[in-house]
């Protein structure tokens, strides 16, 4: 065996043949002389050979992954061909992307490193600067997602999530059945929005949305019931939920203010406990509220209701449902607690879009579950100061297609 098969088969070279090799830089760096099998000279659209017309006469350098600590190059002159049906192209290179300067196994390194760890150590491992990994990220996602369109939408889920200090927001649209991202969009604005309809979507594509969810945000609502006209629109229970706690510990609040030294110990600690579900309270827990009863009317009041109100996920007809609103309705209002109120005319702004949930069940908690993810995402990288990077990240992460999965097979093994 020659010490080039030796290295062919070291670095698991398959698609192509070592010709030659040389160390550079006192031994730190292995450049290796490589060409295609059967002398190449393919079509790379259409895999034909062609007639070699001419060859490049400055060698071009691609780099592999790092070898016991030492930086792997390939070098290969590039022929051009006549191919008969796509004219005068490059011929076929089998270890990288057209035009790329990495090979294909550097790529899904690169992807799989990035998908997992910061990019600084992903730099550390690859052995190259973190500038050229941020810039090899964004040519690799941007190449491989383009032509990339919407598919077999069906559910969606709308939401917003900030990606950098000074109220700077990005709305991102989610397909709930597979639980990933398939677009992201600068701004919350309706504008932004309407471009996801109107540009990623077709009117066939839009007709087939069947349910969406989305928070209590007009923008969404207006965006979701003008392009979506054959769509359930469900309002997202844990946004409901929040509103209600909210309205709750505003009535603490007017409470504390108002008590003296004294009273304020008896109220100390209440409003986690108010939040609680009642499901995930103890005895301990359930005494102190029913203590409110003699200590303060007003809190016990609001949280009599509060618990009252989760009745309401437990049906599974509207007609029930509704009758049970309203009744909550009345009681609610005779509470003479100005925060409830304000709640209930909220909730009858949009009882039609929260109905549909008794019998469809759909929330936005899938789209919540990802932006957890996309938030470990940011805060890895100690935020982004601009949303295309961070784009690239969410869509390497919890994107509508397996990046790393573009890379052919063959080159997978890190």
């Amino acid at each position: 065996m020659s010490v080039c098969q030796f290295i062919q088969r070291l670095l698991n070279i398959k698609a192509f043949s070592v010709k030659d090799y040389t160390f550079r830089n006192w031994f730190t760096e292995l450049w290796l002389e490589v060409k295609p099998f059967k002398n190449g000279a393919l079509c790379p659209r259409c895999n034909r050979r062609g007639k070699i017309v001419h060859t490049v006469e400055t060698p071009r350098i691609w780099r592999d992954l790092p070898v016991c600590g030492r930086q792997v190059f390939f070098i290969y002159s590039p022929r051009e061909i006549i191919c008969r049906t796509h004219g005068r192209v490059q011929e076929f290179i089998p270890w990288a992307a057209l035009y790329s300067r990495v090979t294909y196994r550097f790529e899904y390194s690169l992807l799989v490193y990035c998908s997992t760890m910061t990019q600084k150590a992903a730099a550390q491992f690859l052995k190259i600067s973190q500038s050229t990994l941020s810039d090899l990220l964004h040519r690799i996602i941007t190449r491989t997602r383009q032509g990339h369109k919407v598919r077999n939408l069906r559910s969606i889920g709308i939401d917003e999530i900030s990606y950098c200090k000074g109220h700077k927001y990005a709305t991102i649209v989610y397909d709930l059945e597979k639980s990933c991202v398939v677009w992201i969009g600068k701004g919350k604005a309706r504008d932004t929005i309407d471009t996801f309809f109107r540009n990623e979507l077709s009117n066939f594509q839009r007709g087939r949305i069947i349910s969406a969810s989305c928070d209590m945000c007009e923008t969404f609502i207006g965006a979701i019931e003008k392009w979506c006209r054959n769509a359930t629109l469900v309002l997202d229970r844990f946004h409901i939920v929040k509103a209600l706690n909210e309205a709750v510990d505003e009535v603490r609040k007017e409470e504390w203010r108002k008590a003296s030294k004294d009273d304020r110990k008896a109220l100390k600690g209440l409003r986690w406990l108010l939040y609680r579900h009642s499901s995930n309270r103890t005895e301990e827990n359930t005494k102190s509220l029913r203590s409110l009863y003699r200590g303060n009317r007003r809190i016990h009041r609001a949280w009599i209701l509060k618990d009252e109100f989760e009745q309401f996920w437990e049906f599974k007809d509207q007609a029930s449902a509704k009758d049970f609103l309203d009744s909550w309705y009345k009681t609610a209002n005779r509470s003479r607690l100005e925060s409830i109120k304000k709640f209930v005319k909220t909730i009858k702004k949009h009882e039609h879009r929260l109905l549909p949930f008794v019998e469809t069940g759909l929330t936005n908690a899938i789209s919540e579950g990802i932006n957890r993810i996309i938030k470990i995402v940011k805060n890895r990288a100690s935020g982004f100061s601009n949303l295309e990077a961070f784009s690239d990240l969410i869509f390497l992460t919890v994107g509508d297609l397996d990046i790393p999965g573009q890379i052919p097979a063959k080159f997978h093994a890190l």
